[in-house]
């Protein structure tokens, strides 16, 4: 596995064994146990993982999902740890990195932000990049369903528009920031929006963006 999934697959792990399977997170209607149930699945079980996508595969996914939520939590936890089987087309180093890096850094957040007392985490310049080019590629999927014109911006002045239209709203932050804006955690992500008051909150107002 490359380099930055690999740790963050290790940090998920370690803070799902941690927390415990019954913590919060920041999916709604989620604890640890369904969290780290979806990651398996996801690599695991390709025939049901679909159904995130596709509306007729979604029945398989709910069954497959209950099953996986039944085992024991530290088998979940160590699937997660061990990584894809050998099959799995996340076993591939550059599909691991393309779909994990992003995937496990969210969720590791998603476990941390939940807790009242959590604290941001300094990442290296190096993963912020690797972070801000996955959203740089992504960036106008994200912004589909956006109600708004929607521009990316970190501190140092790169944007990636996700969505053309006016008003403008501009949300600034380090790339791991705006990578949980995007993925949905809009009140998580330490960002600042500038633009139209009406347009942003009309943009707090998606729960989801567009990935």
């Amino acid at each position: 596995m490359s380099t930055h999934a690999k740790r963050e697959r290790l940090l998920l792990a370690d803070l799902l064994e941690a927390s415990g399977p019954d913590a919060p997170t920041l999916c709604e209607g989620w604890n640890t146990r369904d969290l780290a149930a979806h990651v398996v699945v996801r690599e695991r079980r390709p025939d049901a993982a679909g159904g995130t996508l596709i509306k007729q595969l979604a029945p398989r996914l709910d069954r497959v999902m209950a099953e996986f939520t039944e085992k024991p939590y530290e088998e979940l936890i160590q699937l997660i740890r061990t990584g894809p089987p050998r099959f799995s087309p996340f076993s591939l180093k550059q599909i691991d990195e393309a779909a994990n890096t992003v995937e496990f850094y969210v969720h590791t957040e998603d476990v941390r932000r939940a807790q009242p007392d959590w604290t941001p985490r300094e990442l290296d310049p190096v993963f912020q990049d690797a972070l801000w080019s996955r959203l740089e590629r992504t960036a106008r999927l994200v912004g589909r369903s956006v109600p708004t014109g929607l521009v990316l911006r970190r501190p140092d002045g790169q944007t990636a528009v996700a969505h053309r239209g006016t008003p403008v709203v501009t949300v600034t932050g380090e790339p791991s920031e705006l990578l949980m804006f995007t993925y949905g955690r809009l009140n998580e992500a330490d960002v600042e929006l500038e633009g139209d008051k009406a347009a942003i909150a009309k943009l707090h107002e998606t729960k989801q963006l567009g990935i």
